[in-house]
């Protein structure tokens, strides 16, 4: 197995944020909105927890006109991209962007029925605490839905993954992407810090080639 390389924590250099952006994500985030919303719709507001630029936090609001978004992310220039797409696509209002460090959320216990995260938990030292204010923040009854890039088990692998996909984009894309994956966690050290939440290790599962998810629903009161 690759040893963990971590990233910097917060995409704070704002040509880093514009190389992610330009990235094209859009059918890798379809699959993650449409994965998480296959069980229904939430009954209240929706959490994105590190946002990034906001693309998800914007395709949740499409497919849940009545419900507010919650867009969290600690990086302002990456919130200052989503807060530019959703001006272009209008729905200011709809998505509300809060600058926050997800180790430390100021929302009270309960507060959302739906918490989602994409590709947040790669760029954290140490993911836990923030797994641990998602549960938190996660209604009784709710769901909480995370997804990011799981370890390649070795250099050949991860540099295929890179080759695949990412084959057409930057090189500053390509070693975004790589340096990404070689920060990410396996399956098994994410099952093992969901397991003192309360969440059982089958709650993590190895999603597609590069990817992980936890999906769990938390205990009613």
């Amino acid at each position: 197995m690759i040893t963990r390389v971590p990233e910097p924590e917060i995409m704070d250099d704002p040509e880093e944020a514009m190389a992610y952006d330009a990235m094209d994500h859009t059918d890798v985030n379809h699959r993650f909105v449409n994965d998480a919303l296959a069980s229904g719709e939430p009954r209240g507001p929706v959490l994105d927890l590190g946002a990034g630029n906001g693309l998800i936090a914007l395709a949740l609001a499409f497919r849940l006109p009545n419900r507010l978004v919650v867009a969290a992310d600690a990086s302002a220039p990456m919130l200052a991209l989503a807060q530019a797409h959703l001006q272009k696509a209008g729905l200011v209002g709809r998505v509300r962007c809060d600058l926050v460090r997800a180790q430390a959320l100021w929302y009270l216990d309960g507060s959302f029925p739906l918490v989602v995260s994409n590709s947040l938990v790669h760029h954290l030292a140490d993911p836990f605490p923030a797994l641990a204010e998602a549960w938190r923040v996660t209604a009784p009854g709710g769901k909480l839905f995370f997804r990011d890039l799981a370890r390649p088990s070795n250099e050949s692998v991860l540099t295929g993954l890179v080759e695949q996909y990412a084959a057409g984009a930057p090189d500053r894309a390509r070693a975004l992407f790589a340096a990404s994956l070689r920060a990410a966690f396996t399956v098994e050290e994410i099952a093992a810090m969901v397991m003192p939440l309360g969440c059982p290790a089958s709650s993590v599962s190895l999603t597609s080639d590069r990817h992980w998810t936890w999906s769990a629903t938390k205990p009613s009161a």
